[in-house]
Formats: structure tokens, sequence, C-alpha cells
């Protein structure tokens, strides 16, 4: 049904569009601003509906229609953004054991000593400054 609905609503506002730009204007040129004789009056003074505006009519109704149908049917649902997937609580999640804190440089245990010192050629290489293009 909903799917019905959100098809309809979105033809309904394609149809609209192309009724919208399919009308002519007021059809007041530049003489109208000006206070030209032959301009319509400032609300209207068209005379009847033509079909085009009808059916602008008709199709605004029924998007606004639509629209208010789908707000009302989503509102309605309690749905997740990740169908199919449910929340853990926090209480069963698994917290991660925090790391040791890193000893003072006067605590640090000193190995045997007949252990070797680490080669000097172990340091990190230095990293090159210049931007990769």
């Amino acid at each position: 049904m909903e799917l019905a609905i959100q098809i309809l609503h979105v033809l309904v506002a394609v149809f609209l569009v192309l009724v919208i730009l399919l009308q002519a204007g007021k059809g007041a040129g530049i003489g109208a601003a000006f206070g030209g004789a032959g301009s319509q009056t400032v609300f209207g003074g068209r005379g009847a509906q033509t079909f085009l505006s009808k059916l602008t009519s008709i199709a605004a109704a029924v998007f606004f229609v639509t629209s208010l149908t789908l707000s009302f049917i989503s509102s309605t649902q309690a749905r997740s953004v990740v169908e199919g997937e449910h929340a853990i609580p926090a209480a069963q999640t698994e917290q991660a054991p925090e790391a040791p804190a890193a000893a003072a440089p006067e605590a640090v245990e000193q190995g045997p000593a007949d252990a070797a010192p680490a080669p000097a050629d172990a340091a990190p290489a230095p990293v090159d400054a210049a931007p990769a293009e």
C-alpha cells in the first residue's frame, strides 16, 4: 500500500511540474509594469479558469493528500533505519580492556645486566617531506 502511494506521489509530482511549465504567463508585458491600459487587473480578471489551471489545482490537491498520507503512514510505523538489525543494549556490549598506565621513567625495571643494548640502526627511517602528486 505504501509503495503504491509513493509511486503515485512521484508521478503526481512530475505531472504537476509539467503542467505548470506548460501554462502561459499572465501576459503582462513590460508596458503593464508602467500602467499600460491593456494590462490585466491586479488580482486576476482572467475570467474562467483554463483547462491547464484546473489540472494544476487537481494535481496539487492529490499531491497534498499523498504527502499527508505518506507522513501519517511513516509516523505510525516504528522501523529501524537499518532494517533487520537490532540495537544492542549498552550493558551487553563488551568493553575493551583499558591499557596499563605507562610507568614513570624512575620506575622502569632494568633487565638482566648481560642484556645487549638495541642496535643503533633500529631507529625509524626519516619521512620524506615532499608532497605526493
